[in-house]
């Protein structure tokens, strides 16, 4: 029996599943050639709210971001925080880019790759939120080290949220709300929100429905939403 190759997120050092779908649009290619290069994120230094808005600003971070809706929600919401979104998908980067230019979003700046790679140069304890909103579950066993919810990632969320801050965490999947839980309860640097049932089984305020979760509740499943404080 050949032993699968172990580890998490930070140690594998590459990206599964796809990153690019349906050819795009003249009018969705003119996005990532004209609009992309100007929101992105710098591919080298350090990443402060300072260096990408021109002064500091509470810095909130997004991994996998899907199309955007959660991410341009926020900024237009707080407009005096910085925001950062990252997506491999291209097809999903292109849609966040029509919020952007749709909303008129100066507060937002984009990587279409690996999350994990921008995370590690932000200085440590220097954003506010972070959020992981229905990761691909990865829900064969054999799977598991793709998890971006194992403690190798969540360690590193912890040292970069400054203490306060708050890891936002919502998935749809069983599997996947079971291995969260097991992982996040082992982790001494966070507080759960949550009391009682309805904390975790009602949208908090402030957390808009995506259309990935508006999918899931069309084919019946239930939806989880977390919050978690760091110490």
């Amino acid at each position: 029996m050949t032993a699968h190759k172990s580890g998490d997120p930070t140690t594998l050092n590459r990206l599964y599943g796809r990153q690019s779908g349906p050819k795009l649009r003249a009018g969705q290619q003119q996005l990532i050639d004209t609009l992309l290069p100007a929101v992105s994120v710098p591919e080298e230094g350090e990443v402060t709210a300072a260096n990408l808005f021109g002064y500091d600003r509470p810095l909130h971070f997004e991994i996998g971001f899907g199309g955007g809706e959660h991410l341009a929600y926020r900024a237009d919401l707080l407009p005096d925080h910085g925001f950062i979104g990252c997506e491999p998908f291209l097809n999903g980067v292109v849609t966040a880019l029509g919020h952007i230019r749709d909303q008129a979003l100066g507060n937002v700046r984009l990587h279409m790759g690996d999350a994990l790679q921008v995370l590690d140069r932000i200085p440590d304890g220097a954003l506010s939120f972070v959020y992981l909103l229905h990761p691909d579950p990865w829900p064969k066993a054999r799977h598991a080290k793709r998890r971006m919810m194992n403690p190798g990632p969540v360690a590193m969320i912890a040292k970069k949220l400054k203490p306060g801050g708050e890891f936002r965490f919502g998935t749809d999947h069983p599997v996947y709300l079971r291995w969260a839980l097991m992982v996040m309860n082992g982790h001494p640097d966070f507080e759960w929100l949550a009391s009682e049932p309805k904390d975790f089984q009602n949208r908090p305020g402030g957390w808009p429905e995506t259309r990935y979760e508006a999918k899931a509740r069309r084919i019946g499943h239930e939806v989880w939403y977390f919050r978690y404080r760091r110490n």
